[in-house]
């Protein structure tokens, strides 16, 4: 499912911003996007977000503004700082120079100081950032809560369509074999012509015919797998890999019923059920 969450807080003089985009997939792939400063939080990070996120391409941004909280540490660099001066007082003493070596000049020269940017406690900084992002993950769950609400009321009404099919399959199916006793019956009398016919032996195809072409069991379980349906779009927590395995039986049925069939009006209904069943099943790859 497609989402976005964004949060932000100012913790420890670090503004920290942290932003979760994801677009459809069929399994969890989280990338950390993250100032190389602070990568020591990215498998925190990831951690989280597979703690609330159970499928998608998911994109998480963080950007952090340590300006107010930079605290920098200047030393004197000893060896480069003595390197200068040897040289300064052997650049005097060779010339004959009365000017001594001052701390003005030598403090000129470059490097003679080192300025470090102190760093802060890692652990204080990874908390701090997964507390933004545990902002953004409540944000970004809540445009996906809005969003499968609309998924499973579009699901819920395919479903209709699929129970109108189902009922339209059990009523054409009898039909079909009181159509192959009167053809039957029409063959024979055209074969026999003045023959009396044996309407046993009629009887007794049609059974066959009517046992070959039940569909009494797929439709009994599809009205089954609907029920399931409803039930998991109403239960709480991930559903996705649970509807793509009970869409499955859904094909499963649908082509057992379709192999049975040998009237034109039932194939039909039957390629109109799949249809429906083809469209809950893209629907349901967008649903974690």
């Amino acid at each position: 499912m497609t989402g976005y969450g964004r949060g932000e807080a100012v913790l420890h003089d670090r503004t920290i911003t942290v932003e979760v985009r994801a677009v459809n997939n069929r399994y969890l792939d989280c990338a950390v996007k993250i100032p190389r400063l602070y990568v020591f939080a990215e498998e925190a990070i990831k951690a989280q977000v597979q703690s609330q996120v159970g499928r998608g391409k998911v994109d998480v941004f963080v950007t952090i503004d340590a300006t107010a909280a930079d605290k920098v540490a200047v030393t004197l660099n000893r060896p480069v700082a003595d390197g200068y001066y040897a040289a300064l007082t052997q650049m005097r003493e060779t010339y004959d120079l009365a000017e001594p070596v001052s701390l003005s000049l030598l403090s000129r020269f470059p490097d003679v100081f080192l300025v470090e940017k102190e760093q802060g406690d890692a652990d204080v900084i990874a908390g701090d950032i997964l507390q933004v992002l545990s902002q953004a993950l409540t944000d970004f769950n809540a445009m996906r809560a809005r969003e499968g609400a609309k998924l499973a009321d579009d699901v819920r009404a395919k479903a209709g369509t699929i129970a109108s099919l189902v009922t339209q399959v059990e009523q054409r199916s009898p039909e079909t074999v009181a159509a192959y006793r009167e053809k039957l019956r029409q063959r024979m009398e055209e074969v026999l012509e003045n023959t009396q016919i044996d309407e046993s032996r009629i009887l007794t195809e049609a059974a066959l015919f009517a046992d070959k072409v039940a569909v009494d069991e797929e439709t009994v379980r599809l009205r089954s797998h609907l029920a399931q349906l409803e039930e998991m779009l109403q239960a709480e927590g991930p559903i996705g890999r649970k509807l793509d395995f009970l869409i499955q039986e859904f094909n499963r049925e649908a082509n057992t019923i379709g192999s049975k069939c040998s009237d034109v009006a039932l194939s039909r209904v039957v390629v109109d059920l799949k249809g429906e069943i083809e469209k809950i099943r893209e629907q349901v790859q967008n649903i974690e």
